[in-house]
């Protein structure tokens, strides 16, 4: 579909759109609530068990849908403007890819831990490999391939106008197709939530709040920069001095305790 095409198509009504920021909110809202309790006393630190994949997949996906869904509410936004009843489809899609994600992840780090290298343990490596993740989550931040992705996150109508599909299947497809855009755009930053610890939902929140920023704030190219610093600072601090990192559960502490509990039931 040309972009002209897209630009004469008329907004859908005030109360539609209202109805769609809103559904959007509520199902992010219930992911949340959902998250928090699921992983309740689960938070370990860095390294934290990851349970089953089935279990850890569920978790994950419902993760996604809190972090990601308001971020993306213009681009539901724009494609409601030419579909609206293929648009949870589109959704559907977007979910899908960043569940292929977590099962992706969850073979990296449960296939690193079944090598068990004692050299990653907390009283060894472990706050520097952890740090590092952080520091190049930063590094990543400054990149001319994040650039280039966030700004297609950033432009649903480009977006929609080089990918448009009609009908519920192609909704699907281009939801997958902006999914890898911003997989492409936030890996690093989920990578750096890996790192903190996948469990915390307090670093979850810090992270969705990161990437709701770098991709609705009018200053694109500030807010980069800005989490880049903030990334920085927060690695090395988890490097050289995790123990005063606030919010940071420390492998083996007493508040870890709990977490290392649970996983053993």
């Amino acid at each position: 579909m040309e972009a002209s095409a897209l630009g004469r198509t008329p907004p859908r009504s005030g109360p539609v759109q209202l109805g769609l920021i809103a559904s959007l909110l509520v199902v992010a809202t219930g992911a949340w609530a959902v998250t928090g309790d699921r992983m309740s006393g689960m938070d370990a630190g860095p390294g934290t068990e990851l349970g089953g994949l089935g279990w850890f997949t569920v978790v994950w996906v419902t993760m996604m849908a809190a972090m990601m869904l308001p971020s993306i509410a213009p681009m539901v936004l724009a494609h409601a403007r030419l579909q609206t009843r293929a648009t949870p489809a589109f959704v559907a899609g977007y979910l899908l890819t960043w569940a292929a994600v977590g099962v992706l992840a969850y073979a990296l780090v449960e296939g690193v831990r079944s090598l068990d290298l004692g050299v990653l343990a907390w009283d060894g490596a472990g706050p520097y490999v952890a740090g590092g993740v952080v520091l190049c989550a930063a590094v990543y931040q400054l990149s001319p391939l994040k650039n280039r992705n966030l700004r297609r996150c950033r432009s649903p109508r480009a977006f929609i106008s080089e990918h448009w599909r009609p009908g519920a299947v192609g909704a699907l497809r281009m939801g997958i197709e902006h999914g890898l855009v911003c997989v492409a755009s936030s890996w690093a930053l989920m990578a750096a939530l890996f790192a903190l610890g996948v469990m915390s939902v307090g670093w979850m929140v810090l992270v969705a709040a990161l990437v709701a920023t770098e991709k609705l704030a009018p200053w694109r190219t500030l807010a980069t920069r800005g989490i880049a610093v903030l990334l920085a600072v927060l690695g090395i601090a988890v490097a050289v001095a995790p123990d005063d990192v606030p919010g940071l559960t420390v492998p083996g502490s007493s508040g870890a305790a709990p977490a290392m509990g649970a996983m053993g039931s």
